[in-house]
């Protein structure tokens, strides 16, 4: 079974966040959880990354902020052959996460090698940890696919982005076709509201 990983970034992705609602929508997602979301540290994250995708046979991941940095150090690792597609989500510039975090987050160095698997950057004009020229080079120099949303902050629950259907239907682009009855989160959500529907003419 190909599983959906949630990778959120520094602090985790509480109620309201368009994370959170992606694990009620996606009947495959499963949350890479991590023990320390304040003070995040590479080599911890990694092994519970790791330890996640070791559970699955494939898995897209679908990543924010700081999570995109861990997903983007995975690319050396042996573990990165069962990652079929990656959504990266408002990357976070290590610089800009030093300079409004000072002494919280210790990730090294940010990764600029190609992801050896098909992945999407989102991001936008005014993202407070990322500006465009980094967000640019970023997707460059992972060989992914860009796509700005335009002036929409950090693109979290701050600028408004709660449940954020738009994801789903930029995951589906990198869905392989051969993940025969791998049915999208769009498709899982027609079918819940139709369930709905039939449920309040019923009543």
């Amino acid at each position: 079974m190909c599983t959906t990983l949630i990778v959120p970034g520094l602090n985790g992705s509480g109620d309201g966040h368009w994370q959170h609602y992606w694990l009620q929508d996606d009947d495959r997602a499963r949350l890479v959880d991590q023990d320390n979301w304040q003070c995040p540290v590479l080599d911890d994250w990694m092994r519970r990354f790791e330890h996640a995708l070791a559970e699955t046979d494939h898995a897209y991941i679908v990543a924010h902020s700081l999570g995109c940095m861990l997903v983007a150090n995975m690319a050396r690792r042996p573990l990165a052959k069962k990652i079929k597609g990656a959504l990266l989500v408002a990357p976070a510039h290590l610089g800009r996460v030093e300079a409004l975090h000072p002494c919280i987050v210790s990730f090294g160095e940010a990764p600029a090698d190609p992801l050896p698997f098909p992945s999407v950057v989102v991001g936008s004009t005014n993202d407070p940890y990322m500006d465009v020229g980094n967000l640019g080079q970023a997707a460059s120099g992972w060989g992914s696919d860009l796509v700005n949303l335009g002036s929409v902050g950090h693109i979290n629950i701050a600028s408004g982005f709660g449940r954020w259907q738009q994801g789903y239907g930029l995951l589906d682009r990198l869905v392989d076709p051969r993940d025969q009855g791998r049915a999208t989160v769009r498709t899982t959500m027609a079918r819940a509201n139709e369930t709905a529907l039939r449920q309040h003419v019923a009543s």
